[in-house]
């Protein structure tokens, strides 16, 4: 598959080379995208804990261009490289928009009119009703940051929260 090079999609004016970029993107994304939630601990917070949304592409460093034209195309997020120090040769690079304003305004509409084909739709699905209720401010109290963390339970291949497995969390729903 040829790979349509950045500069050429951001200034496409050919309607073709757009469908391209966004069927090409929607594909990446399904086999190798990531749309998690996390919940960490976190002093300075009134509850206790803090809540990170966020989308995320991983390659190895051959793919890095991969990674580069998403960070064109979204015009936000960064690339971030994990060393490994394992028995692997080359180092993980990750693509991540963290800050909600993007997520709101540039990742979410984009698969919203392009959408997922694979299981990862629902969990964009779910990524969205969390990033609604972080808006509405569910995410500043205990109740609220329950019902998040039951919702990222069944994202992902459904990872149990630490959020909801602390003893402090146990005590409080006593």
């Amino acid at each position: 598959m040829e790979i349509i090079s950045s500069k050429k999609v951001i200034s496409a004016d050919n309607q073709q080379e757009r469908l391209k970029i966004e069927s090409w993107i929607v594909g990446f994304t399904d086999g190798e995208g990531c749309f998690s939630v996390s919940i960490l601990k976190n002093k300075t917070s009134k509850s206790g804990w803090q809540i990170f949304p966020e989308f995320v592409i991983t390659q190895g460093k051959k793919s890095l261009p991969a990674l580069e034209i998403f960070q064109k195309y979204f015009e936000c997020g960064k690339i971030f490289v994990n060393k490994r120090y394992d028995n692997h040769k080359e180092h993980l690079y990750r693509y991540c928009v963290r800050a909600i304003k993007n997520l709101e305004e540039k990742i979410i509409p984009f698969f919203q009119k392009n959408q997922l084909k694979t299981f990862k739709s629902n969990d964009f699905l779910i990524f969205c009703k969390i990033l609604k209720l972080i808006k509405k401010g569910s995410h500043l109290n205990h109740e609220g940051i329950t019902s998040i963390a039951k919702l990222i339970e069944t994202m992902n291949r459904k990872k149990k929260s630490r959020f909801l497995e602390s003893s402090e969390t146990k005590r409080q729903t006593k």
